[in-house]
């Protein structure tokens, strides 16, 4: 068994420390340290009243093996160092119980987006070095932490956003963070919309919210979130336009409910908006690429249209001197899905309309792509070279 360390105060036992037996001490031999002066004493000095208390002592000792017993061990990606793909090691890590107020769940899908690249390079900073990326799972309850009510084993669940750690075969996660998946929804097409879906929710409800009669601008159109911003836009009675990077990519805009599809790399994208809306310019500018798109978005603008700068594929957009808003009193916003889900009501808010458009067919998803788990270095180089489409999903 192993060495145990015990106080007593107020006539209990309480294990204080324990030993395992390959630290070479005598399994018949044990502390009980008297909590009130901090003297220790060997079994065989103890008192006669100390000695009915050996029963307890022994129930402790099953608590202390259980401390002993080796930790459950799982297959998970882990960073031990920034930088590109390669730097995405498939490994073994262990993984505890879980405490009061988390459960452990196996993940059935996996999601992959833009933003586990973003703190991979270092450009979003994690909270601990090394980590596990990923930010988006649905998987099966395996176990509830003590006193949890409204959670059970084999219930299907959902998470998109923090905690990070989703790129493994298991994970322990806060209970309040996840949603449950309904029959109606397939848990890998759950996976593949999660956080895309609540981004682009929070995106054309709330951000900026999408009416009839207005006519978007959304970059990426073929893209993870670009797709369903197009598909919910025009659900909404927006004209949307689309950019994209190929005539591949074009025709998958289009048939997201694109109105009007510009291939960047062969048009002028703002010279294109200026035309088809008739030099009005457009109410709001979806823009998930950055550096390369700003500039163009912003004068893509009608006056007071709204900027909405949520990702940067192509790197960090220059600083903006505020005059720059000032011509046409622009709005600009660098929006985070994490603070428009920080309370467990808008978390189940957001993915509940998600789930619903899912389910009456308003939101389409493409699961282009499947990789295993131990791929995910190959799927973050697809990615970020842009030679993927729709949703991509990691298998454990």
């Amino acid at each position: 068994m192993g060495l145990l360390k015990l106080g007593f105060q107020n006539q209990r036992l309480h294990l204080l420390h324990f030993v395992p037996e390959s630290f070479s001490v005598s399994t018949s031999k044990f502390w009980v340290q008297n909590l009130t002066n901090n003297k220790g004493v060997k079994h065989s000095a103890l008192s006669s009243t100390l000695r009915s208390k050996l029963i307890i002592a022994k129930a402790l000792s099953t608590e202390a093996e259980a401390l002993s017993q080796p930790k459950k061990m799982v297959k998970a990606i882990g960073v031990h160092e920034l930088g590109g793909p390669e730097v995405l090691k498939y490994e073994d890590v262990e993984l505890g119980d879980p405490k009061e107020g988390e459960i452990r769940i196996k993940n059935k899908a996996i999601g992959l987006n833009f933003i586990d690249i973003y703190f991979r390079k270092g450009v979003y900073k994690a909270a601990t070095m090394p980590f596990t990326p990923g930010m988006e799972a649905v998987g099966e309850v395996t176990a509830v932490g003590p006193g949890l009510t409204g959670r059970k084993v084999g219930d299907v669940v959902a998470y998109a956003g923090n905690p990070m750690g989703s790129y493994a075969e298991e994970q322990i996660l806060p209970a309040d963070k996840v949603v449950p998946v309904p029959p109606s929804v397939d848990p890998i097409i759950a996976a593949s919309i999660m956080l895309k879906g609540m981004t682009a929710q929070f995106l054309v409800r709330r951000c900026f919210k999408v009416e009839s009669g207005h006519t978007v601008l959304v970059h990426a159109a073929a893209g993870g979130v670009g797709s369903l911003l197009c598909q919910w836009a025009n659900a909404l009675g927006a004209t949307v336009i689309g950019t994209v990077s190929t005539e591949e990519k074009a025709a998958q805009a289009k048939e997201d409910g694109c109105h009007h599809v510009i291939i960047y790399k062969e048009e002028d994208f703002v010279a294109c908006v200026n035309e088809i809306t008739s030099g009005k310019g457009v109410e709001v500018v979806y823009d998930s690429v950055g550096k390369d798109t700003f500039q163009g978005s912003l004068a893509c603008l009608k006056p007071r249209g709204y900027m909405v700068s949520f990702g940067q594929s192509s790197g960090s957009p220059d600083p903006v001197p505020l005059s720059a808003l000032a011509a046409k009193s622009l709005f600009l916003t660098r929006p985070s899905m994490m603070q428009y889900t920080s309370t467990r009501d808008e978390l189940l808010e957001t993915a509940g309309e998600v789930f619903a458009n899912v389910a009456s067919g308003i939101l389409r998803v493409r699961v282009n792509h499947k990789y295993p788990l131990s791929q995910a270095a190959q799927a973050h180089a697809d990615l970020e070279n842009r030679r993927t489409s729709g949703s991509v999903l990691l298998i454990p």
